[in-house]
């Protein structure tokens, strides 16, 4: 499982990590924006959230802060934020939110747009504050990044002489061959048609130097060669027995637990999967590595995974809630956020720091990948766009209908989906 809190940390400690956000509130500033907060998030399952904010409680009797976890689904998720914000509830003040969410929550006025100078965004990775921003102005600041690896089996590839792939042939041809004398099927991501096919998708596609959609959503993309050959590598895995056919039923949690029960030889998956493959009690612990996406020439492109943290535009202490995003994405409170809670942090120091990386070895890897890493799609109509994706991508992949055809399905959806813009 993650990492767990680091025991004895004494008061010294919690006062230093603390240093700049411990100004108490007069009962007159209220008025001004300050007050009690709700932050609303998916579901914690390591549970360092109530260690981060039992923090600022303690330091700001007058801007406490109350939990609200959702369903660990993000569909749920976004439909239960979505109801509160639209009907202008001041239910939710801080909105930790899919960073594919901004765009549309942007966009529909859901979430208030941001002064970029409180904030540090120099000190984080580049890509994770574009995936910030919608029409050129900031509207959250960047929480947790992710991007996608590919985890393989360190003992397997050794027995065999063989180097991690680099490229979908490489892969296609240990998968297909390699796999099969170990009794593991071949390679696997989440292909269910959820949110996580979306992602998987649009990195064969980015890989290949394509996408779906450009121009922040304005001008469709998807029927190019590029978004074709990304479509058949997927197709082809399955249709060559090298993607088992049950794979299409995976989201992040099946699939992982295939690979760290050790019937898979190669994973797509978040860097979560690291620490718990790795984990005591896992079939494969000690025999884990992980490596950039493999492309058609060469390392291909991950998807940019993470949250963002918003403000509602509901919010009746929008002050006292910048200055909790403040606090959630200092220096301090990030690297808690990786060792506490197993989430890859935004600022980009954390990634060269000796310590960590000893603790975290894929950080380098993962630094490369979010480096290089592509956005979802940018719309206001994202979900729309994330679910034709879906539906056309799986219907490919269940050999149902071929690449080419499904290219042009795809381009006409989502133009229809741009026009109601």
């Amino acid at each position: 499982m993650p990492w767990t809190r680091a025991a004895g940390r004494g008061l010294l400690a919690v006062l230093a990590l603390l240093a700049g956000y411990a100004t108490a509130v007069p009962e007159s500033a209220q008025a001004a924006g300050r007050g009690p907060l709700t932050l609303v998030t998916t579901e914690d399952w390591t549970g360092y959230w109530a260690g981060l904010l039992a923090d600022w409680n303690e330091r700001r009797p007058d801007e406490q802060v109350t939990l609200i976890e959702l369903p660990d689904a993000a569909d749920d998720t976004r439909a239960q934020m979505i109801t509160e914000v639209r009907s202008g509830s001041s239910r939710f003040d801080v909105l930790n939110i899919d960073v594919a969410w901004t765009s549309e929550f942007a966009a529909a006025g859901w979430i208030t747009e941001l002064d970029a100078g409180r904030f540090e965004l120099d000190s984080f990775l580049p890509p994770v504050v574009d995936a910030a921003t919608f029409g050129g102005r900031l509207y959250a600041v960047p929480y947790v990044t992710n991007a996608g690896l590919l985890y393989y089996r360190t003992d397997i590839l050794a027995a065999a002489g063989e180097q991690p792939p680099r490229t979908w042939d490489e892969l296609a041809r240990l998968a297909r061959s390699v796999a099969p004398e170990h009794g593991l099927a071949g390679y696997a991501g989440q292909f269910l048609p959820y949110e996580g096919l979306t992602v998987n998708a649009t990195e064969a596609v980015a890989s290949a130097g394509g996408s779906f959609l450009g121009d922040e959503g304005t001008r469709v993309t998807a029927g190019s060669r590029a978004v074709r050959e990304g479509l058949e590598f997927l197709a082809g895995g399955v249709r060559e027995g090298w993607i088992p056919r049950e794979a299409l039923t995976w989201k992040e949690e099946e699939s992982r637990r295939a690979f760290q029960d050790g019937r898979l030889l190669f994973l797509r998956n978040w860097p979560y999967v690291y620490a718990m493959a790795n984990a005591p009690g896992s079939a494969v612990a000690g025999r884990v590595g992980a490596v950039p996406l493999p492309g058609p020439d060469g390392p291909g492109a991950s998807v940019l995974g993470g949250a963002n943290l918003a403000i509602s535009s509901g919010s009746r202490h929008p002050e006292s809630a910048a200055d909790l995003i403040a606090y959630l994405t200092s220096e301090q409170v990030q690297r808690r956020v990786l060792t506490e809670g197993s989430l890859p942090p935004v600022r980009a120091s954390l990634y060269d720091d000796p310590e960590l990386v000893r603790e975290h070895p894929y950080l380098p890897t993962l630094r490369s990948s979010v480096l290089s890493a592509q956005p979802r799609p940018k719309s206001a109509r994202y979900d729309q766009v994330s679910l034709a994706v879906q539906a056309v991508v799986h219907d490919v992949m269940a050999l149902r209908q071929s690449p080419r055809d499904a290219v042009d399905r795809l381009a006409r959806e989502l133009a229809a989906i741009v026009r109601r813009d």
